[in-house]
């Protein structure tokens, strides 16, 4: 079953990408969004020192006029699973800011589209979103080389998604390539990638099997996605992924390759009543971005750092909606009947095969350093080890999640680390 990428490979697609991201950089816009509204008049001003007490970032503020930013996230609504990304950010940044910084948070695409987020981000009609750069390969092809290599490690409800979104954060900061090729488009990264939560086969019928791929129609929403379904036997279709729960009640497709908090949000398993999971590897990851536009860098000083310094808040938020969404789709799965199977070894073995041939692929392209796997390695080491440490464990099967996730877990810790490993030499200043 083993077959050589197709032509939408990482090398091809980098190569080809490259060239053309080389040719638009964005020239920021003077235009400041609703975040530069009422602010110091263009001066930056005074900020204040990591880890300050309230006083002083107080102090820092005292002078500065009340502004408001939009922040677009991919939550349909505050009753959404994904709502925590954004209200636990909300939160943190009114209250350090004394409410002198307002957070209106826009439900999913209601400002501007995935395919014109980074636009409205350079423009200032975003202040500050959740993007998905891997929809777009040709205009970010260092951001969609990462992508590309985050697929394959084994797969855990809990311990594994901690671990490749510290480990996709840590490598992004750490890799000027993708910070560059951000630049050159107009946006600031507050998480230059975010690996979201694992994916999972969610399918109209029961698909646990390498024999039940051949030719089977899956909604993807990466290359790497759309080359693995191909390498296992089955047909890939792009489409959007608003369009799946119609796509699978219509019976275009057949399954869909999604993050639960996708599937509970959209009522997936109303119209495709199967779930498939990979524990010995993971399906490739359609990966995101925390940036920021032209209006939060006309901010003050001190109102950029605050928003910055929120990072733990925002990852605490980001775990609670990837990792806690599991606990709503199992606890759906049970109530409701939903066939829920773990992947054969022989499809596992094939898409972990498929995981090996795209990071050798990656790797020779260069696009991102051609020691890309070995700072991959050292990254999920050190974070593996770190986060045992600190003494997170699961405490059972993906398919009993509901039953052993603590929905308190505090993420917080981890965050801190990342924050001061890998961000703070990124802090506004």
């Amino acid at each position: 079953m083993k077959r050589a990428l197709q032509p939408w490979s990482a090398r091809s697609r980098a190569v080809t990408a490259t060239a053309a991201v080389a040719a638009l950089s964005l020239a920021l816009s003077a235009c400041a969004g609703s975040a530069g509204a009422g602010g110091s008049s263009g001066e930056a001003g005074d900020g204040y020192e990591y880890g300050a007490p309230q006083e002083d970032i107080d102090a820092a503020i005292a002078d500065l006029d009340p502004v408001t930013i939009n922040y677009q996230i991919p939550a349909t609504s505050m009753e959404s699973p994904q709502s925590p990304m954004g209200t636990n950010f909300k939160e943190a940044v009114e209250e350090r800011s004394g409410g002198k910084i307002t957070v209106d948070l826009a439900w999913n695409q209601s400002i501007a589209t995935y395919d014109e987020i980074h636009d409205a981000l350079a423009d200032g009609r975003v202040d500050m979103a959740f993007t998905l750069p891997s929809y777009d390969p040709a205009r970010f092809p260092a951001f969609n080389a990462l992508n590309d290599m985050l697929g394959g490690d084994p797969s855990s409800p809990m311990l594994g998604e901690m671990i490749v979104n510290t480990v996709a954060a840590d490598v992004a900061w750490k890799t000027p390539e993708i910070l560059a090729e951000l630049e050159d488009n107009g946006v600031t990264p507050f998480v230059p990638v975010m690996a979201s939560s694992n994916y999972y086969s969610i399918c109209t019928e029961p698909a646990p099997d390498l024999d039940d791929w051949q030719g089977l129609q899956v909604r993807v929403g990466s290359p790497a996605a759309n080359d693995m379904v191909d390498h296992v036997g089955g047909t890939p279709v792009s489409i959007a992924g608003v369009e799946a729960y119609e796509a699978l009640q219509r019976g275009t497709i057949d399954c869909t390759l999604a993050v639960l908090s996708d599937v509970v949000q959209g009522g997936f398993f109303e119209v495709a009543p199967t779930l498939g999971y990979p524990t010995e590897t993971s399906f490739p990851r359609v990966s995101g971005a925390i940036l920021t536009g032209t209006g939060v860098e006309q901010l003050p000083l001190a109102y950029q750092q605050i928003l910055f310094d929120a990072f733990d808040q925002y990852y605490q938020g980001s775990l609670e909606s990837g990792i806690g969404s599991k606990v709503d789709a199992i606890t759906t799965v049970n109530e409701t009947g939903v066939d829920i199977e773990e992947a054969s070894s022989d499809l596992q073995d094939e898409v972990r095969s498929f995981a090996e041939l795209l990071r050798e692929d990656v790797a020779e392209s260069g696009v991102i350093g051609d020691d890309i796997v070995e700072r991959l390695d050292a990254s999920r080491e050190h974070w593996t080890s770190t986060i045992e440490e600190m003494g997170y464990e699961e405490g059972g099967e993906f398919s009993e999640f509901d039953e052993w996730y603590d929905p308190e877990t505090d993420y917080t810790p981890l965050a801190t680390a990342l924050f001061e490993e890998s961000m703070l030499e990124h802090r506004p200043s």
